[in-house]
């Protein structure tokens, strides 16, 4: 074992784990962090991302020590029940989830995207979104919360 600080969602959390071990599993195991999903566990499907500094990353495919130096934020960390963020308050105003499996990866995807592009074309939040899996067919309710949530955010 390594003792392994991360910095999740503004805390700094000291841990024996292996650098080694996925960052996802130490997100909920260790963190008891479930808004990261396991899906394919193979970086291919969206549902575990989490932001890097801002940056869309897939949790299952990191290793905890190769971020141990930088600002981790998952789902939990983006707002709170009494104050969600503008991207939360958008996909449940736009009814954006059903089975919920890529929800958590959609709205952290939203977030980076919006982050680095404040009004993306319907081009750019497409692509944005591209790389995350929706099982159960809710693609026309995600756009619909993107667009809100660029209402909410400006």
């Amino acid at each position: 074992m390594t003792s392994l600080t991360l910095r999740v969602n503004g805390r700094e959390h000291a841990l024996a784990v292996p650098a080694s071990a996925p960052l996802l599993q130490v997100l909920r195991n260790d963190l008891g962090l479930n808004g990261p999903k396991y899906g394919c566990g193979l970086g291919e499907c969206g549902a575990c991302l989490v932001l890097v500094d801002g940056v869309a990353a897939r949790s299952c495919v990191i290793p905890a020590g190769g971020v141990a130096e930088r600002e981790i934020t998952t789902l939990e960390g983006l707002g709170t029940r009494d104050r969600l963020h503008p991207v939360q308050q958008a996909f449940i105003e736009a009814q954006a989830a059903q089975c919920g499996y890529c929800l958590n990866g959609m709205i952290i995807a939203t977030v980076a995207l919006l982050a680095r592009t404040p009004r993306p074309s319907e081009a750019q939040v497409r692509a944005a979104l591209s790389h995350n899996l929706c099982r159960c067919g809710t693609h026309v309710e995600i756009l619909q919360a993107v667009e809100r949530a660029v209402e909410l955010m400006t």
